[in-house]
C-alpha cells in the first residue's frame, strides 16, 4: 500500500515500511537521523504514483493488518456501520486516538477499509487505534454485550444523548453517512441516542457526529 505525507511517516511503525520515495533533500535529514533507507525521485513521479497532497514523500508499506475481537483492549469501542467515505473514517480514528479509544469495529462488506486516503486523513493516528474487522456486526455485538459492554447506537429517533448516564464499557455506533445505521444493528443495540438539532439541516457529517457523541459519552 502506498501511503503519503510527513506527519504519516513520522507515526508509521518503521516495521511496516518497505520502501521509501523523497522528492527533496530537506526530507531526508529526518530519514538520516532515523537510519530510514530511501530513494531520491523527482516530485512528478511521486505525483504520479498518488492522487494526493504528498508533501513531496510516499511511502511503500506492507498492507494493514487487522484485529480480531479478542484484541480489544480499550472499555470504549466504536463500531462503524458500513461507512463508505474514507476522509470520514480516517477523521472518525484521529478522533478515537485523542480521544484514547483504541479499537473500531468495522464490517468486511459494503464499507471502506483501510486504504491511502484512510492513512493519510488520519494524520498516523492509524498506528494507534486497532481496527477489527469482522464479518458480521450483529456478532460483533452480541460478542460485546457478552464481555459487558452496553451498545448506543446514534440515529435521530433516539434519546437526547446529554441526557444518558452511560456505562463504563460502552459502544458507540454510527451509521452509513446516507441510510444511517441499519434495522437489524439498531434492534440489537441497547440504547438509541441522538444529536438535537437546531437548525433547518437535520443531520451531521458522520466524523463531526462521532466527535460530539464520543466526547459526550467520556466520564
Amino acid at each position: 500500500m502506498l501511503v503519503y505525507g510527513k506527519n504519516v511517516l513520522k507515526e508509521l511503525d518503521k516495521k511496516k515500511i518497505k520502501k521509501i520515495y523523497v522528492s527533496s533533500k530537506e526530507i531526508t535529514t529526518y530519514l538520516q537521523e532515523n537510519n530510514l533507507k530511501y530513494t531520491l525521485v523527482p516530485k512528478t513521479r511521486l505525483d504520479k504514483m498518488v492522487k494526493g497532497n504528498h508533501q513531496g514523500i510516499v511511502v511503500d508499506i506492507y498492507d494493514y493488518e487487522y484485529g480480531k475481537l479478542e484484541d480489544i483492549t480499550s472499555d470504549f469501542v466504536l463500531i462503524l456501520d458500513h461507512l463508505e467515505d474514507p476522509h470520514n473514517f480516517g477523521a472518525i480514528i484521529r478522533t478515537c486516538e485523542c480521544a484514547g479509544i483504541k479499537n473500531i469495529i468495522i464490517p468486511k462488506d459494503r464499507a471502506i477499509l483501510v486504504n491511502d486516503t484512510v492513512v493519510h486523513t488520519s494524520a498516523g493516528a492509524i498506528s494507534y487505534v486497532k481496527i477489527i474487522l469482522v464479518s458480521n456486526l450483529v456478532n460483533a455485538i452480541t460478542y460485546l454485550k457478552g464481555q459487558g459492554y452496553f451498545i448506543y447506537a446514534a440515529s435521530m429517533e433516539g434519546e437526547d444523548y446529554r441526557l444518558i448516564s452511560y456505562s463504563d464499557k460502552k459502544a458507540l455506533v454510527i451509521g452509513n453517512e446516507g441510510k444511517g445505521i441499519s434495522k437489524i444493528v439498531k434492534d440489537n443495540s441497547d440504547v438509541i441516542i441522538k444529536i438535537p438539532m437546531e437548525g433547518k439541516i437535520n443531520s451531521l457529517n458522520a466524523s463531526v457526529s462521532a466527535g460530539i457523541l464520543i466526547y459526550g459519552m467520556i466520564k
